[in-house]
């Protein structure tokens, strides 16, 4: 009975080290890309966007961002915007023609922040972080329920759609083909891994719980970083490969 309930208090340690190893690993990360950031992700995304420096244009934008919060986007119109952000509908209007390029830049304003992943010289600790970006934003920002709100538009409206995957999308899976490339560089990832379906695995989780339900936290962020390495990984494939032929 002694020398069971040594081995369960010893489980137990090693758990709580694993935990506490996990959160180091996490708030350096985080240091590393306060540090790093901007890279070319987010200097990309900046220049998508209008000048910041008037003041009805942050009245507009922080107006839109509540009312698509609190009523949803088929409910908020134009005018709504004007009135609570204090300004004529012309101002509105010579800023963004259509409910769609208001929306778009919200979105790209809530997404730039999270989009670096910066050269670490870490393969796994730069995966972590294309799972760390998004899953933060969705959760710890706007951009969670601003997305929320969108997503439907985003899916069916060409006008928002089209220029939302050309710009957020596509600056993350740039950022996702660098954290590739970086690492079959370092010999850490095979070099038939496709940066397109790479990004797929690694953010496709994270929306999928925001949409259906389920925990979005580190551990989850990890759980997906390490199944996903078990198939691009460089340790195997040769043996994989000789298989085949």
């Amino acid at each position: 009975m002694r020398a069971r309930r040594a081995v369960s208090y010893n489980h137990r340690d090693m758990n709580a080290e694993a935990k506490r190893a996990t959160a180091r690993e996490v708030e350096s990360l985080d240091a590393i890309i306060a540090r790093e950031a901007p890279t070319e992700a987010t200097k990309a995304a900046g220049k998508l966007g209008r000048p910041r420096s008037s003041r009805a244009h942050r009245d507009i934008l922080d107006a839109f961002r509540e009312l698509l919060i609190s009523d949803g986007f088929d409910k908020v119109r134009m005018e709504h915007v004007a009135a609570r952000a204090k300004v004529s509908k012309a101002t509105v209007y010579r800023h963004w023609p259509k409910k769609q390029d208001l929306a778009l830049e919200l979105l790209l304003e809530l997404a730039t922040p999270h989009l670096a992943v910066p050269d670490v010289g870490d393969t796994r600790t730069e995966l972590l972080a294309t799972v760390l970006g998004p899953m933060r934003a969705l959760t710890e920002t706007d951009y969670g329920p601003v997305t929320r709100e969108l997503l439907s538009e985003i899916a069916r409206n060409p006008d928002l759609g089209d220029p939302f995957r050309a710009s957020v999308v596509q600056i993350r899976r740039d950022e996702v083909a660098r954290v590739i490339a970086r690492g079959v560089r370092r010999g850490d990832l095979r070099p038939d891994v496709d940066p397109t379906i790479a990004t797929e695995m690694l953010v496709g989780p994270v929306y999928w719980r925001l949409l259906f339900g389920g925990t979005l936290d580190a551990a989850f962020a990890e759980l997906i970083v390490d199944e996903v390495l078990q198939g691009w990984s460089m340790r195997g494939w040769g043996e994989v490969a000789t298989n085949w032929l």
